[in-house]
């Protein structure tokens, strides 16, 4: 049987350049699809903000080894073990990586993956300074309106660019829901000088602590910072000024004031805060077909949920092998059809994990919340 070359002289816009989205423009590109990805950043060498990620066997990992990237990753990423602590700074739990173990999630710094993938790409395949606002469809094409005033056109896009995408309005009436999970991420410098004591404390692993519903993770080795998320219950009044970092400092001094001096002094060594109410979209109501021309969406932007499983990235990469695949395997007679059977799929699994998800978040929240049973 003949295959069908489904993406022949069509013109393939991806919008955001977030590993799913730059995952998805070389699965695409090594096929040598005509393919553009338009990322709001300004240029290339934007921070992005955030943990590390562990891409998992069967998922992440499985799309960056059809990508030809997976060693790579390997290359950049660190195995790391875990270590669990009580609110005071007693060490209760530690465990190191095995020889077994070393390949089944090391984590990688985001700006590092960001750059290993842009590197993946040909030249310009990325457009920067191009946040977008709309597209509509127009002669046979979509018509793609920019921020900045620029416009370009598609035969097929994909939204890759996030829970806030201007997309979602074509495919579903679904809306970005609060958990009732409020996380600080923050950030000490250079911490082998900052804070030398918490740098030592966590040993060279991902350091977990909880208590009385909040809990504290700390990765002590990302690209030569300490990044840390601090996770609790979602206030009914919050107004924080993350401009400001000393009242931020003082905030969770004073959230945490019965907790020990090592955290205390983690704190109060802390150089950048970020913070943000936890998000999901519900994907439990199949999404529109009357499509005027090819779209779909992948990664945060089809199914955005709380890090509380570690699925988010992973389930994007996920998104991005099967799109690729049914969209290059020639055993579908449609762009339509593929993309159909890409969702189909996607709803079913991308749930799981949602409801993985919510099952975690909530166990979070309680007094006797145990992370010893995800290191186990």
């Amino acid at each position: 049987m003949t295959k069908i070359m489904l993406l022949t002289n069509k013109r393939i816009a991806i919008i955001g350049a977030g590993p799913v989205g730059l995952t998805m423009a070389r699965l695409l590109q090594q096929k040598g699809v005509d393919v553009t990805v338009y990322e709001r950043d300004q240029n290339p060498e934007a921070r992005i903000w955030g943990g590390t990620l562990d891409l998992h066997k069967g998922s992440g990992q499985n799309a960056m080894q059809k990508a030809g990237l997976l060693q790579k990753y390997y290359d950049k990423a660190i195995p790391m073990g875990r270590i669990m602590a009580d609110f005071q700074g007693n060490i209760v739990f530690s465990k190191e990586i095995s020889a077994e173990e070393i390949y089944d999630g090391p984590e990688i710094n985001r700006n590092d993956l960001r750059t290993l993938l842009i590197h993946s790409l040909e030249k310009d395949t990325v457009i920067w300074d191009r946040k977008l606002i709309d597209i509509e469809p127009q002669n046979e094409e979509w018509l793609l309106h920019f921020e900045n005033g620029n416009t370009a056109s598609a035969d097929f896009v994909i939204g890759a660019n996030g829970g806030m995408t201007a997309i979602r309005k074509y495919l579903t009436n679904a809306e970005v829901e609060l958990t009732g999970t409020y996380m600080i991420q923050g950030e000490v410098a250079k911490p082998q000088i900052n804070n030398p004591e918490f740098y030592q404390f966590c040993d060279g692993k991902i350091l977990m602590t909880s208590h009385n519903g909040c809990s504290l993770v700390a990765n002590p080795k990302n690209n030569n910072a300490l990044s840390y998320n601090v996770i609790f219950k979602m206030p009914e009044n919050i107004n924080l000024d993350f401009r400001n970092t000393e009242s931020i400092t003082q905030f969770l001094l004073n959230t945490f004031s019965n907790w020990g001096e090592i955290y205390k002094d983690l704190f109060s060594s802390t150089s950048f805060y970020a913070g943000l109410p936890t998000k999901k979209i519900s994907v439990e109501e199949p999404w529109k077909n009357n499509r005027p021309l090819p779209l779909t969406l992948i990664g945060d932007a089809a199914h955005l949920m709380p890090p509380f499983a570690g699925q988010g990235a992973n389930i994007g990469l996920l998104d991005a092998l099967i799109l690729s695949e049914n969209l290059l395997d020639g055993n579908f007679k449609t762009i339509e059809h593929a993309i159909q059977n890409y969702e189909e799929r996607m709803f079913v699994y991308a749930q799981e994990a949602q409801n993985e998800t919510r099952a975690n978040e909530i166990e979070m929240h309680k007094s006797d919340f145990s992370f010893l049973r995800f290191v186990n």
